[in-house]
């Protein structure tokens, strides 16, 4: 029985990578990244947040320190494994924020969270992603190995290397054309309900995977409210609005008052 109690303990946290641990903070941030993209996304994030909050960035299988295990290929198991493993994570307030890809696993798993009755997010951060009543949908995945890697370069966010390193691509292949399939496929529920938390929207304003009118289309999501907060940059203006985005991240967080975010 103590052997299946730490393996449960160990399988539980190879989802949660916390770069600067802060057993004090007041806020816990989970982080979701792009497709084909991995925890260590957020590592210089954690020190541009102030101390009051803690960056915990969740790792899906199939990378980093995980690319020994199977990415999970379809939305749902995927919102269940990561529903499965997070309840512990929530003695304390919260939010969550997802790029990309990442907004959407970021939203299905609050609104799984808001099916369940559990503790929900102060706020749900969306960055570089289309509201769920405009999901796009395209076939990338499906498409030759030369096609897929001109795709997701021209997006900005994938190291040269790839392209230089046929070891490196081959490698990185399968978690990609997973990532892509998973989104690829994925249908939001048409009968979803609003979530009952305030959403805020991060978005490139030159960014080639919006269309007029995506980001406004979250506003949809929420009964407490939506806000948009554009930056310069395509699809990946993360990395070099890096400052401005963890800044802007700061200021919703920081409006909920101390009384607000007591520990349970």
């Amino acid at each position: 029985m103590l052997n299946e109690i730490r393996q449960l303990q160990q399988y539980q946290q190879r989802w949660f990578r916390r770069f600067t641990e802060r057993p004090r903070a007041r806020l816990r941030l989970f982080c979701l990244a792009h497709a084909g993209g991995g925890a260590r996304f957020f590592a210089n994030w954690a020190q541009l947040l102030p101390e009051s909050i803690e960056l915990v960035a969740i790792q899906l299988p199939g990378r980093e320190e995980r690319i020994d295990e199977p990415p999970i290929e379809h939305m749902t198991p995927l919102v269940s494994a990561i529903s499965n493993v997070l309840q512990p994570w929530l003695d304390r307030p919260y939010a969550m924020f997802g790029h990309s890809m990442g907004a959407a696993v970021a939203h299905e798993l609050c609104l799984s969270i808001q099916r369940q009755g559990l503790p929900l997010p102060l706020r749900l951060l969306v960055s570089g992603r289309e509201g769920p009543s405009r999901n796009h949908s395209s076939k990338l995945h499906k498409a030759s190995d030369e096609d897929f890697l001109a795709a997701i370069m021209a997006l900005g966010g994938t190291s040269p290397a790839l392209r230089e390193s046929p070891e490196l691509f081959t490698l990185a292949l399968p978690v990609l054309r997973n990532d892509y399939r998973l989104i690829e496929t994925y249908h939001p529920n048409p009968r979803r309900p609003p979530l009952s938390l305030p959403i805020e929207v991060l978005f490139g304003q030159d960014d080639p995977e919006l269309h007029p009118g995506d980001a406004q289309a979250w506003t949809l999501e929420s009964s407490q409210g939506v806000r948009l907060h554009g930056f310069h940059g395509g699809h990946f203006y993360l990395t070099p609005q890096r400052q401005a985005v963890t800044q802007c991240i700061s200021r919703c967080l920081g409006e909920y008052s101390p009384e607000s975010l007591e520990m349970p």
